[in-house]
């Protein structure tokens, strides 16, 4: 379900009737933007590169220097079982990893791709920027070129006079709405 667009303001966007688009159809759509930029903005959040279990303590190893800390709550997606769940920061030995008690068999060491992610439980992304304007301005225009992709023939949006337009989901997407992100984008990230 979308976090910061609603299917209606979407629907209002693009003046189209909720009996030619569903709202499922339409929340699909505000998902897809939302991944594309939601992850773009500085968050409370570590991609998780390889983890292990020893002795009833899961060692979880991060891309980058995480922020968390001890007895924080962080949820952890996009690992196997029992990795992901919402656990309590252990000892941070470094700052590219962090412990958590997970009561199972112990784990060798695995590396992880796509990566995971752990995130500080109630900072997520969606949560931060729900009621930022600019952010919503951004995913509205980046659901709109998703909508018109998907429905136009052959993925080509057509002008007025009925000439087709370049491809516009290429990486410049992004860069039609970058001046709106500036303020939020993570330079880590990104650079990444």
């Amino acid at each position: 379900m979308p976090n910061i667009v609603t299917a209606g303001q979407l629907r209002q966007v693009l003046g189209v009737s909720v009996s030619l688009y569903s709202d499922a159809y339409l929340e699909e759509i505000i998902n897809t933007s939302e991944d594309v930029i939601l992850p773009m903005l500085v968050a409370n959040v570590s991609a998780v590169t390889a983890y292990e279990l020893k002795t009833d303590v899961a060692y979880y190893y991060t891309q980058r220097a995480h922020h968390f800390v001890e007895g924080q709550s962080v949820i952890v997606t996009g690992l196997p079982a029992p990795f992901t769940a919402t656990v309590t920061v252990g000892d941070l030995i470094g700052v590219h990893f962090f412990t958590a008690a997970i009561v199972s068999s112990d784990v060798t060491l695995r590396e992880i791709i796509p990566n995971g992610k752990a995130t500080l439980s109630g900072y997520s992304a969606a949560q931060i920027y729900a009621s930022t304007p600019a952010i919503e301005s951004a995913i509205l225009a980046v659901s709109v070129e998703v909508f018109q992709s998907r429905v136009a023939a052959g993925g080509q949006i057509e002008g007025v006079d009925f000439t087709s337009t370049p491809y516009r989901m290429g990486r410049s997407l992004t860069n039609r709405v970058s001046t709106l992100l500036m303020p939020y984008l993570d330079v880590e990230t990104v650079c990444q």
